[in-house]
């Protein structure tokens, strides 16, 4: 095979694996060779298919991932649980559901599974020369086709079907608004923004559902020529109350909200154990430091000078985690539900948990002065905050104190109040100062230090938005975060020195295509990115510092960010590129993460702490879980972003027509996302609304740019946008540009930051005059 088909991974190889990469280079197939093959083997592809399609072993798998991660991020493929597929294309034989007729009478069919949020799905033709045998179907009916592209698109139609056979229709519950009609009955606008249809109820169905009302519906099914039509089955009322809010971004999402009672069940009849084997850890006095508003406390810290005289200057430090493993045993009806659901999902007013009450607030929760199971990690650092020893155990503990982050935080201001008073000197204080020594190490190893403000949206009684505001970062949360990692990367060197396999949190570098187009970018800014060599964190650092120096931290940091490839989980490590560590595991929160549940039980397998450890099944399938868990990440991340989009939305409903301070925080073809300084929000701006020019897209420089006037919008501009629509059912908001814009120079020459231009948030009607003038 020729060397030339592993150019696409040379880059992404590490130093210390030189030699592997070489012979990567040589086995990887090419990126054309791989769209090809999936394209050709259709539905059933997935990596392993790929790995034994290319006959690519042993390591070899490891860049195999890289190549297909970059793939995913140049948009090439798409990436699911357990499938691969092409950008814009569908497996040769899927399952399609007929949703109208075309003005020929034709059935007009969608996919039923689309995964691309940022593309419509492509519709389908059914001829009614389509079926095999039996009865042609009709408009509702799902069914199993064989699907064939077609060379030109005929009326927005992709691809033609081939009926296998019709599937039975099984009820489909969705969520959506209920519209009244005057005749009675009414129609439903589906919540979910994949459905590209309304549903027709009719009078007796509505269940006496209001105008408005968000409802969850069923779908009727339909005779051949029928109109299919939809029952409401429950009412929530007001969509824009938050708890109906976030019921929204459940089901849109297909998150599970509710526990089958035999889970429940299960729960209920647990016993918190017994000291017995367990290290008696209550006289050690561990606190918890957490979020004012924390619904789950699974981590409590301590810390003391070591008392070895090989050690001097040296710390031990204590990280004791909720012992999960202990009441959440693989296969179990409790373990299954974990699994499904991947994590926890939070929102500003609940929580979807990922376990029970009974288990994540009640028998997993440290509370104060409460007896506790708990797995536990003693670490011992020298005076430079360097590890020299680790070892795990499962205990019994006792919080002395359930703390929040200010609260402890102003004690060691000066300032403890009741609870934090006796616990200065002998609890607090040693905890500061082993925290000081491990952020010494830590600022030499140089983690990526990207400084983006994280907003937090606050709700009234009546659980509508009150404020937003972006919470303080206080050295309680360092400390904190410090001591987290250190028990995580302890885990992951644990197991690995007994061999046992763990599903690792790995983040790989950016892919060399990120990294050409953040070069480009900064180049517009007069700042230059390293060309040599591989990327490390501290050259990013450094690129950050030079621009928070010129008033531009914000969005040079947020660019880095776009250009970093996403963390994710991984049962093969590559190591985590953001934090500079070589290898990394979640240990620290079983409650809310089903990878740490996972890592909780090769510790107990790989050191013999018991009989609930990872099982074989389980090894065999952490590929799977780690896709699963990783895809459940992503539609968490996902829920509570809609969420929130929805709430501000609302919040800024009767705002229409205020002006706002905002920066530009995307551009596209089509106009510009813009951030509101004041609460964060995002929304829209078309390119076609901007007056006085055609405005185009320059991706280089991120930027739409006047084709007559060279006026121009780039990423980062502080601009001034007037609110024209909010629409909180859908979470969007829609502005008008009141700013002119920056003069677009010349391929090569410097451009002026537009925090500089004078003439940006002026009126429409003072630019006409000034145009006029000119």
């Amino acid at each position: 095979m020729p060397a030339s088909r592993g150019v696409a991974v040379r880059k992404s190889t590490r130093k210390q694996r030189s030699r592997r990469a070489k012979h990567s280079a040589r086995a990887l197939p090419t990126k054309e060779e791989i769209l090809a093959f999936v394209q050709q083997a259709g539905a059933d592809t997935g990596k392993r298919e790929i790995a034994r399609a290319f006959q690519i072993k042993g390591a070899d798998r490891i860049e195999l991932k890289r190549l297909l991660r970059e793939m995913a991020d140049e948009g090439l493929i798409r990436r699911g649980r357990k499938r691969i597929s092409k950008v814009g294309g569908l497996p040769s034989v899927t399952v399609i559901e007929i949703v109208t007729r075309d003005d020929d009478g034709e059935f007009i069919a969608l996919p039923t599974r689309w995964d691309e949020e940022d593309t419509p799905p492509p519709r389908i033709l059914v001829p009614t020369s389509a079926r095999d045998t039996g009865p042609m179907p009709g408009i509702g009916d799902r069914v199993l086709a064989r699907l064939k592209p077609l060379d030109d698109d005929y009326a927005d139609v992709r691809f033609t079907a081939s009926i296998i056979k019709r599937l039975p229709h099984e009820p489909v519950r969705l969520l959506g608004i209920f519209r009244a009609m005057r005749d009675g009955g009414g129609i439903i606008d589906p919540i979910d923004r994949k459905q590209l249809r309304e549903w027709s109820v009719r009078d007796g169905d509505t269940e006496g559902a209001a105008d408005g009302d968000l409802v969850r519906f069923e779908i009727e099914k339909s005779r051949r020529y029928g109109a299919t039509r939809a029952r409401v089955v429950e009412i929530f009322g007001n969509p824009d109350a938050e708890a109906a809010v976030s019921l929204i971004a459940l089901h849109a999402l297909g998150i599970p909200d509710e526990f089958p009672q035999a889970v429940l069940d299960e729960a209920e009849a647990l016993k918190p154990p017994t000291l017995k084997t367990r290290e008696d850890l209550r006289d050690v006095p561990f606190v918890t430091i957490d979020p004012p508003d924390a619904r789950d406390h699974d981590d409590a810290v301590w810390a003391a000078p070591d008392d070895d005289p090989d050690n001097a200057g040296g710390w031990v430090v204590r990280v004791a985690i909720a012992d999960v493993a202990h009441f959440v045993h693989s296969a179990s009806g409790l373990d299954d539900e974990a699994r499904r659901r991947g994590n926890s999902v939070y929102f500003p007013d609940r929580v979807v948990p990922m376990l029970p009450e009974r288990i994540s607030s009640d028998l997993c929760s440290l509370r104060e002065g409460e007896d506790r199971a708990c797995m536990c990690v003693r670490m011992v650092f020298d005076e430079h905050g360097n590890k020299r020893s680790h070892r795990f155990t499962r205990a019994l503990m006792r919080s002395r104190a359930r703390l929040n982050y200010a609260q402890a935080q102003t004690a060691m201001d000066g300032t403890p109040d009741d609870t934090t008073a006796p616990l200065l000197e002998t609890v607090l204080k040693p905890l500061w100062a082993a925290y000081g020594t491990l952020a010494a190490a830590r600022d030499k190893r140089a983690p990526l230090d990207l400084d983006l403000p994280e907003r937090k949206v606050v709700l009234d009684s009546d659980g509508q938005v009150d404020a937003i505001i972006v919470p303080p970062r206080l050295e309680a949360h360092r400390l904190i975060e410090e001591f987290m990692i250190q028990a995580n990367v302890s885990a992951a060197e644990t197991l690995e020195a007994h061999r046992t396999p763990l599903i690792y949190r790995a983040h790989d570098a950016p892919s060399s295509e990120k990294i050409v187009a953040l070069a480009e970018f900064l180049a517009t800014l007069d700042i230059s990115l390293p060309k040599a060599g591989r990327l490390k964190p501290e050259q990013f650092n450094r690129i950050l510092a030079q621009a928070r120096e010129n008033d531009i931290g914000e969005l040079v940091s947020e660019v880095v960010l776009r250009s970093q490839a996403q963390a994710e989980y991984s049962p093969s490590n590559f190591g985590h590129f953001g934090l500079n560590l070589r290898r990394y595991a979640h240990f620290t929160s079983p409650i809310r993460r089903y990878a740490d549940l996972i890592v909780h039980r090769a510790l107990i397998r790989a050191l013999g702490l018991g009989k609930d450890g990872l099982s074989d099944a389980e090894i065999g399938a952490l590929e799977d879980t780690a896709q699963a868990i990783s895809d459940f990440e992503r539609r968490a991340i996902s829920a509570e972003r809609q969420t929130v989009d929805r709430l501000i939305a609302n919040y800024l409903a009767d705002r229409i027509g205020a002006d706002f301070t905002a920066r530009v925080a995307g551009t596209v073809r089509t106009g510009l996302f813009v951030r509101l300084i004041e609460t964060g929000a995002d929304g829209f701006v078309s390119a076609s609304s901007i007056d006085g020019d055609y405005f185009e897209h320059d991706e280089r420089r991120q930027a739409l740019v006047g084709r007559r006037t060279g006026r121009s919008f780039t990423l980062g501009d502080a601009v001034t946008v007037r609110l024209i629509e909010a629409v909180p059912s859908a979470g969007a908001l829609r502005f008008e540009m009141l700013s002119d814009g920056a003069y677009m120079p010349k391929e090569g020459s410097p451009r002026s930051r537009p925090a500089r231009r004078k003439t940006a948030g002026k009126s429409r009607a003072a630019r006409r005059r000034q145009r006029r003038s000119n």
